[in-house]
């Protein structure tokens, strides 16, 4: 051992300077040193800091720059790492990484090898679902002009969602209550999940190809960010931007908002409300056609009324008419006698004058003239009898064709088929849930015929 006093550094270099070898060190062969020193020296590193110079290769791998106000450090993540990123990274971004420190030989540069990166502040599902956003509004598919109007009246609506979840039987309730008469076409796919994204998209193909589909109901019931993270992808936003038909995203609650509400037609609050959209065009629908009977309805009755009163009149007419006749004939027989009186006293004066105005007035002798009105008189009033008759029966057809689209369409005609209405007990309301009555409460339920008065002894969902 070396007793001679000095200084320890010294004497650790000189040990270092013996220790070396004779000849020099290669290039390589000092990188490996370094590489080994450093990689041993430093475990896994969390670092904070800025992205700058971010490229994305062909082959999978992220390169960038990690920098701070007064110093940068070279960074990768690799392909394997990189793919499970929920965002994609980008200059500017504020982040904390972690990794290892190594050294890539090749150039003799340290650099940091990335594991996982986090947006600081910021969660990485956000930061995605704000990337995404933006660059699918710069394309246009956000656009209101994009979207396409919903069906008046649906008759085949599509519906994409997970069989065991509370969406499908939401929907399934609101269309079986007030839009009995629609099909419903389900294409069942998972919701949540690395696979979801795929799986709904190939299920809004899928049901995209039925014919005669009107509409899609696309959704899921409430949860995290995570659990309605498939309705953030972009292959979905396309999916749905491509569909030919008009398509309603009714994802988690009413606070809830993905990329899938921007993207489609019309964005429903939950997935009843989705159901509850597409009966309300119906029910405006059926609204409509109520309205359109009660006007045909009134003119009819109305038209009705004045051909009742037109025939009245006629009837009035027919009744007067042969009076009229008669005083007519009255007249002109005192008329004949005055003038036959008058002849009689100018008989030798005039008795040229006389047959020739005898002859004359039998030529016009009122009873031809009578007769040949009564003639006219009977046709006339069997045409009009045959018009009123055939007229008449226009109308009644035409009444009981109505009457028949109203039976039809009249809620009696729905409790015939079987379907009660339950009331409560003052029956002010319809009870539509069970969960608004308790056990012992009394109600009425209204059939095809009569009423009944019942009380619950259980409930269930």
């Amino acid at each position: 051992m070396d007793d001679r006093p000095g200084l320890p550094f010294e004497d650790e270099d000189a040990g270092r300077e013996r220790r070396r070898p004779a000849r020099p060190l290669s290039v390589s062969e000092l990188t490996a040193d370094l590489k080994h020193l450093i990689e041993g020296t430093f475990g896994w590193l969390t670092v904070e800091g800025e992205l700058s110079n971010c490229k994305a290769w062909s082959s999978g791998h992220i390169y960038f720059t990690l920098k701070d106000d007064y110093a940068q450090i070279r960074a990768v993540i690799f392909r394997m790492k990189a793919r499970l990123l929920k965002f994609r990274p980008e200059d500017g971004m504020h982040v904390v990484v972690r990794g290892r420190l190594s050294v890539y030989e090749v150039k003799g540069e340290y650099q940091l090898v990335c594991e996982t990166i986090e947006p600081q502040g910021l969660g990485a599902l956000q930061a995605a679902f704000e990337q995404l956003k933006r660059k699918l509004q710069a394309e246009g598919l956000f656009a209101t002009e994009r979207k396409r109007p919903l069906p008046v009246l649906p008759r085949r609506i599509g519906v994409v969602t997970s069989l065991d979840g509370a969406a499908l039987r939401d929907i399934l309730r609101v269309l079986t209550a007030r839009h009995p008469s629609a099909r419903v076409v389900i294409r069942p796919a998972r919701v949540q999940g690395d696979d979801a994204p795929g799986d709904l998209v190939r299920a809004l193909a899928a049901i995209a190809r039925v014919p005669e589909l009107d509409v899609i109901i696309l959704g899921r019931g409430g949860g995290s960010a995570e659990d309605l993270s498939a309705f953030n992808d972009e292959r979905l936003a396309r999916a749905m931007a491509a569909c030919p038909v008009p398509v309603i995203s009714a994802v988690g609650h009413e606070v809830d908002f993905t990329i899938a509400d921007f993207v489609a037609d019309v964005r429903a609050a939950t997935p009843s409300n989705a159901a509850e959209i597409v009966v309300d065009r119906a029910d405006n629908f059926r609204a409509r056609i109520d309205r359109a009977t009660a006007r045909l309805s009134g003119a009819v009755h109305l038209v009705a009324e004045r051909r009742a009163q037109a025939l009245d009149r006629a009837r009035t007419r027919l009744r007067q008419w042969p009076v009229a006749v008669v005083m007519r004939d009255r007249d002109r027989h005192q008329l004949g006698l005055r003038l036959r009186h008058a002849l009689a006293d100018r008989l030798a004066r005039h008795q040229q004058r006389f047959d020739l105005l005898r002859r004359r007035l039998e030529r016009r002798d009122v009873h031809h003239v009578t007769a040949d009105l009564r003639t006219r008189l009977v046709a006339a009033d069997g045409r009009m009898r045959e018009s009123i008759v055939r007229r008449r029966l226009a109308a009644e057809t035409r009444a009981r064709v109505l009457a028949g689209r109203l039976d039809a369409l009249s809620p009696l005609g729905v409790l015939a088929r079987g379907y009660a209405v339950c009331w409560n007990e003052t029956r002010t309301s319809i009870i539509r849930s069970a969960r608004t009555v308790q056990p012992g409460g009394r109600v009425r339920v209204t059939l095809a015929e009569g009423e009944l008065a019942c009380r619950v002894e259980q409930t269930e969902p």
